[in-house]
């Protein structure tokens, strides 16, 4: 009964993982989740009045399937005045989410058999997007050594002539790796021989970066036109729950994906629309503000983490995660358990040391785990302290 689209798919690891500990809590556990990818700050209050202002407004109607113009004004205003990069607002298009932007431009670029370059590790989601399309996942792993950030000759040595699209992320979900402008260059460097493919550039955590600002590939000029830029509010302004995504596009690329929008969800919450808006046009001290508190927080982790006999870890330098490698702890044991992959290590933490985090195989990297810092300092001190004691007690 159920197509094999959907067979084919891979449930949500970090979605799944953080149930798991919502069960446990439910249940009377005492459970730390640094599994979830979500900002732990409020939605700053003038964004909030700006959609109880659009309630009153009677903004409650349809809205176009690309998004309101103002809207769109707003993200081209802040794409020239932060990135110096230029668009025009029929280039935006505005969806549920960066998540729906993704798979729409993935969805109208892809065709069957055609290839698509992920850099690994990699967020969960974006090889199913791929299935999705009946697309080929082509894998290019990076590890801890390298600071998880792919070299131009890998690059030159995956593409083929099937090759169709390179999907960049930095900062990125899991690593928090931050390619710099000298390395992106040396990426759109090759790609300059490649004409054919297109690039699309994850940038949702842009704002939460802790080096002198984050490039863009689309900041070169024979990159511009073929890079279609993801972002949204969800973590510069704590306002995951909102859902409101865009995408910056070469002019036939945003048509193609408002196309498709439109048979599927139409526009964006209308309310959800204004409060981005403000959040664009507003002030923006609330997101210093955080970014400042993630950096110290990650500051603390990793210091806690190379406390932790066993772990590798490196310094992030964006996002809000930490992505250690735990091999050492394979092939060790305690109590009944028995640590056969990084995935036995993960749900150990979680039924020994009730810390919740989530298997780097999810992330298309076994061997590691992620754990997000987007939570108090005390509760990273206190999960901190949980797993090293639990990972002490495996010989």
């Amino acid at each position: 009964m159920i197509s094999n689209r959907i067979k084919n798919l891979s449930p949500s690891a970090t979605l799944a993982m953080s149930q798991k500990s919502a069960e446990l809590k439910a249940a009377g556990v005492d459970v730390i989740n640094l599994s979830v990818g979500e900002p732990d700050f409020d939605t700053p209050e003038f964004i909030k009045d700006a959609a109880k202002k659009a309630i009153d407004d009677n903004f409650s109607r349809y809205s176009p399937v690309a998004g309101f113009l103002s809207l769109r004004k707003a993200v081209c205003d802040k794409l020239d005045r932060e990135n110096h990069l230029t668009y025009t607002p029929d280039q935006i298009v505005v969806g549920n989410g960066a998540k729906q932007e993704l798979t729409n431009t993935i969805l109208s670029l892809i065709n069957p058999g055609d290839e698509v370059i992920i850099p690994t590790p990699a967020w969960v989601s974006y090889v199913e997007m791929v299935k999705l399309a009946e697309g080929k996942s082509v894998l290019l792993p990076a590890g801890l050594e390298n600071d998880f950030k792919i070299t131009p000759a890998q690059l030159e040595g995956a593409i083929t002539p099937s090759t169709r699209m390179l999907l960049l992320n930095s900062p990125c979900n899991p690593t928090g790796s931050v390619y710099s402008y000298e390395e992106l260059k040396a990426l759109a460097e090759v790609l300059k021989k490649h004409p054919e493919i297109v690039v699309m550039s994850d940038e949702i955590y842009e704002h939460i970066n802790f080096v002198e600002g984050v490039s863009s590939i689309a900041d070169f000029d024979w990159m511009k036109q073929r890079t279609v830029i993801i972002n949204g509010v969800s973590k510069a302004y704590a306002m995951t729950g909102w859902r409101v995504g865009y995408m910056a596009a070469p002019l036939e690329i945003a048509k193609a994906c408002t196309k498709l929008q439109g048979q599927y969800t139409s526009g964006a919450s209308s309310i959800a629309q204004k409060a981005a808006e403000a959040a664009y046009n507003g002030p923006q001290q609330c997101v210093e503000d955080m970014r400042k508190a993630f950096e110290r927080r990650r500051d603390l982790i990793v210091n806690l983490a190379q406390e932790i006999e066993g772990w590798k870890v490196n310094k992030p330098q964006g996002a809000f995660y930490l992505f250690p490698d735990v091999t050492y702890f394979i092939g060790k044991k305690h109590k009944g358990y028995e640590i056969k992959s990084s995935g036995d290590y993960v749900m150990y933490l979680l039924e020994e040391a009730h810390v919740a985090c989530v298997d780097g195989e999810a992330f298309c990297a076994p061997g590691y785990m992620r754990l997000s810092y987007a939570t108090s300092d005390d509760n990273i001190r206190e999960a901190m302290h949980r797993i090293r004691e639990a990972s002490l007690q495996l010989k």
